[in-house]
C-alpha cells in the first residue's frame, strides 16, 4: 500500500514537473533569467518543493556550467525533486516548446521577419522582459545579502567591481568566485572539526 502511493506521489510530481515547464517554457520571453524567476514562484513558493537557497545554489551552478541557464536550472530542480526522471522530464518540458516555436517559425521566417504587427510585439515583450529581470536581480540580489558574513559582502563587491569596472570576462569571474569560497569553505569545515575535536578531548 505504502509503495502504491509512492509511486502515485512520484508518478503526479513528474507530471507536474514536466507540466510547469511546458507551459512556462512555451510562454516566457527573454531567456533564463526570466524562467528562472517563475520557475522560483512556482516550485518556491507554491509547491514549496526548493527552498530559497537551493534555488539559489542551483542557480549558480546552472549559471557557471555550458550549456542554456533555463535547461541546465530545470534539469537540476528536476533531479532534486524526483531524481533522474525528474531531470529527464524537466529538460524534455524546457526544450519542446522552444524546439516546436523555431520549427514554425522557420518555416514561415521571411513573413515573420517583414510583419510589422510582430516587430511591435517584441518590441512590447522586450519592456516587459526587462522589468522580470530587475525583479530576479532584486530578489536574488536580497537573498544574497540579507545575513550575508563580511565574506560575502567582500566577494560581492569584488564581483561587480571586476565585472563593472574592469570589464572581467563573466566565466572568470564565476570560477575565481567559486574557487575562493571553496577554499573558503573548506577551512571553515577544518576549523569546525577541529573545534569538535579539542572538545571531545
Amino acid at each position: 500500500m505504502e509503495t502504491s502511493v509512492k509511486l502515485v506521489k512520484n508518478t503526479n510530481r513528474l507530471w507536474t514537473l514536466f507540466k510547469t515547464c511546458f507551459v512556462i517554457s512555451a510562454c516566457t520571453f527573454g531567456g533564463g533569467m526570466v524562467i528562472i524567476s517563475l520557475l522560483q514562484k512556482k516550485f518556491v513558493e507554491e509547491l514549496g518543493w526548493v527552498d530559497q537557497n537551493e534555488v539559489m545554489d542551483l542557480t549558480a551552478i546552472a549559471q557557471s556550467c555550458p550549456g542554456v541557464m533555463s535547461v541546465n536550472t530545470s534539469i537540476m530542480i528536476g533531479y532534486r525533486v524526483c531524481g533522474p526522471l525528474g531531470a529527464i522530464f524537466t529538460a524534455v518540458g524546457t526544450v519542446l516548446p522552444p524546439m516546436i516555436i523555431l520549427s514554425v517559425i522557420s518555416v514561415f521566417y521571411t513573413q515573420f521577419r517583414s510583419n510589422p504587427v510582430v516587430s511591435v510585439v517584441l518590441q512590447g515583450m522586450q519592456a516587459g522582459v526587462a522589468a522580470v529581470m530587475m525583479n530576479v536581480s532584486v530578489t536574488m540580489t536580497e537573498n544574497v545579502i540579507s545575513g550575508a558574513s563580511l565574506f560575502t559582502w567582500i566577494m560581492l563587491i569584488a564581483a561587480v567591481a571586476a565585472v563593472l569596472l574592469f570589464d572581467a570576462d563573466i566565466i572568470l569571474v564565476l570560477f575565481v568566485c567559486g574557487t575562493i569560497g571553496g577554499i573558503h569553505t573548506w577551512i571553515a569545515m577544518k576549523q569546525k572539526q577541529a573545534g569538535k575535536d579539542g572538545a571531545s578531548k
